[in-house]
């Protein structure tokens, strides 16, 4: 079963840290990372940075849109107004699709602010406990949410 996750950090820089461990975690079979990407909001700035891992470079390209899709949802469109409410309600019901609803996309948006970083992963055949472990002392929250093998293969038809 696929899984997308999001780990929230109190630091700009936790995501990071966390992307490594998430590698590890790879590298000893307690999850196989499908695609990860981090969001990094220094204190200060404007709006967040974003990037991209790239896990699997064929499918680089979808990864990217489906990521570009789901961080213009939780920090660009909102600051666009009330003109593109229809375009939101559409990219809502597109990533509802594949497992993301509209009350877990206005958590994830209110948990990301100045100062806050985010780690977002889609994984397979995960032991989240025992990857929970390693996150233990990152000083950060984890929300998850579990993908159907139909979310899963909607994503994958969609963004891959």
């Amino acid at each position: 079963m696929a899984t997308f996750t999001v780990w929230k950090f109190d630091d700009p820089e936790g995501a990071t840290r966390a992307a490594a461990t998430l590698k590890e975690t790879g590298s000893e079979h307690l999850v196989t990372v499908v695609d990860h990407a981090t969001v990094s909001w220094p204190a200060g700035a404007d709006k967040p940075s974003t990037h991209h891992s790239h896990e699997d470079e064929k499918r680089g390209t979808g990864w990217g849109a489906f990521w570009g899709l789901l961080f213009g949802v939780l920090f660009f469109v909102p600051l666009l107004g009330a003109a593109v409410g229809a375009a939101v309600g559409g990219i809502t019901r597109a990533t509802a699709g594949v497992g993301i609803d509209a009350d877990q996309i206005e958590r994830i948006r209110a948990g990301i602010t100045p100062g806050t970083s985010a780690l977002f992963a889609v994984t397979e055949n995960g032991d989240l406990d025992r990857v929970g472990e390693r996150f233990h002392g990152f000083q950060g929250t984890l929300v998850a949410t579990n993908l159907t093998p139909a979310e899963r293969a909607t994503l994958l038809e969609t963004f891959g």
